[in-house]
Order: C-alpha cells, then structure tokens, then sequence
C-alpha cells in the first residue's frame, strides 16, 4: 500500500494564496520511467504533460490543480510560499498540487526528472504572487473544482485526502 501524506498551507496573506485542499504526497506509488509515469497519468484522466523539473521561483497555478511524478532522482519543493513547507520526494513519489498552492525547487539531485500533468489536459497558468492580483488569484483557484480524477486511479484514495481543512477557502 502507498504511504500517503497531507500538507495543509493557509493563505500567507501576501501573494500566495494557497488552497483549503491539501498538497497530498503517495510515496512509492508509481515506479518506473518518464514514460510509464505519463502513460498512467494520462490512463486517469491526466494529461497535457511535460518533463522536466520544479522551477526554481515560488508560483502556482491559479486555474487548474497539477500532478507531478518524481520520475529520476530527488528534489526538495517548497510549499506555500517563502515561509511554507518543504518536503522531500524522490523517485517513484507522486504529489498533487491543488490551484493555487505555491511550490518552488529548494534543491535537488543532478538526475532530477519530473513528469506534470494537468487534469483533463487542462491549460495553465503562472502566478508568482504579486500582491496586487492576490484577490484575484486567490478566487480562481478557489473556483478551480476538487472533483477530478485521482492520477493514480482508485487505489490513489485524492478524494479521500481532499476534504476541506480549517483553512480560509
């Protein structure tokens, strides 16, 4: 069985708006290469993938949640801001990211490769927390429906992890 964790972030009140869905990480829930990692994402309703890593700048994705497979080697993501958590995740990890969630590379191995995937192929934007469009970012991702399906299929448990925290929607 996966191990599966939650992070909850509250709105830093700045720039990055966070969510009221946790950050949920499987660990060791996928094994295999970048190809696999696509191939079972896109099987659950995952797509419009890319390859590559976690930028090195907090932003988030106002319009649309995010899945990433850690595919190859390690990496250190910051959630929610300057003053977030972060959390290590290394190959064969799988962490959903709900819209409007910051997250930022905090460091990783030489090897890294990561596949994303967006539910239903969804577009996406970048945000990088300007307290100016902070409202407005803030009632997209709010907007954005928990209602997609789990990118590992049933055995993943997301709708089970993603119910509402205390946190401000």
């Amino acid at each position: 069985m996966t191990d599966l964790e939650t992070h909850y972030l509250a709105d830093d009140g700045h720039g990055f708006p966070n969510s009221r869905l946790p950050v949920v990480v499987f660990r060791g829930a996928l094994r295999g290469d970048a190809p696999v990692m696509e191939r079972a994402f896109a099987d659950n309703g995952w797509s419009n993938a890319w390859r590559n890593g976690v930028f090195g700048y907090h932003h988030f994705h106002s319009i649309t949640h995010e899945v990433l497979g850690i595919a190859e080697g390690e990496v250190k993501i910051a959630f929610g801001g300057p003053d977030g958590a972060i959390v290590a995740v290394g190959a064969g990890d799988v962490v959903v990211i709900p819209a409007g969630v910051a997250h930022c590379n905090a460091g990783q191995s030489d090897e890294l490769l990561i596949v994303g995937a967006y539910p239903g192929g969804h577009e996406w934007d970048i945000c990088r927390g300007d307290p100016a469009d902070h409202r407005r970012a803030k009632a997209a991702a709010a907007a954005v429906s928990a209602d997609v399906p789990d990118p590992l299929g049933e055995a993943g448990l997301l709708r089970e992890a993603w119910r509402p925290s205390r946190n401000d929607p």
